[in-house]
């Protein structure tokens, strides 16, 4: 199975990975977890190229989001499809939905153009659930702090209208589901649980 977390800066999508993983072992399965983008070579580097917070190198946000996909499809193709061929439980900090979101909703591309350059990234490698954490900006601020990367300092309104995407997306895809993520971490925790362990019945 293949499950992933999405949501703005700041609402614990880390802590609540790190608490699911622990979660699916003592289920008895075998997981892989990693980051979108990274967890290859290819994609590390990418990373560091896209959250650098660097005046000198602007990137267009067609560029952005062909990086991110860049980063993605070596990431399905070298991690995510042959651990779902081994029956391993993948779980991925963001997915293909957070380019549609920050690209597409909030960076303002044309939502059909990411849609299409992601169906080919991900070739038919899309998640079984999304656990989609959701709070208001403001409370989502007040927990990342000073030291922002170069995505996290875009400003208020596009924080806002990557809220708005997420939720907008959300309403049209019945494989996200919207965790209220202003609880505590044990509600949260088990709230993506709840949503989980049915899914995980079904496959075995």
């Amino acid at each position: 199975m293949f499950f992933s977390f999405d949501g703005i800066d700041g609402v614990g999508k880390s802590t609540q990975i790190h608490l699911f993983c622990d979660w699916l072992v003592a289920q008895g399965c075998e997981v892989t977890q990693c980051r979108d983008p990274g967890s290859s070579a290819l994609g590390e580097q990418i990373r560091n190229l896209l959250l650098a917070d660097d005046p000198a190198m602007p990137i267009h946000r067609r560029a952005e989001m062909l990086l991110y996909m860049a980063a993605r499809a070596q990431l399905v193709e070298q991690i995510i499809r042959p651990s779902l061929e081994r029956r391993k439980v993948v779980v991925s900090d963001r997915y293909v939905l957070a380019n549609v979101v920050y690209q597409g909703h909030a960076g303002q591309l044309s939502l059909a153009d990411v849609r299409s350059v992601g169906s080919v990234t991900i070739d038919g490698v899309r998640p079984d659930a999304v656990f989609l954490l959701d709070m208001p900006v403001q409370l989502a601020d007040e927990r990342l702090g000073q030291q922002r990367d170069r995505m996290e300092r875009q400003g208020d309104a596009f924080r806002q209208r990557l809220r708005d995407g997420f939720l907008t997306e959300a309403a049209d895809d019945r494989s996200i589901h919207v965790v209220d993520a202003t609880r505590s971490i044990d509600e949260v925790h088990a709230a993506i649980c709840a949503i989980a362990s049915p899914l995980l019945e079904a496959r075995r």
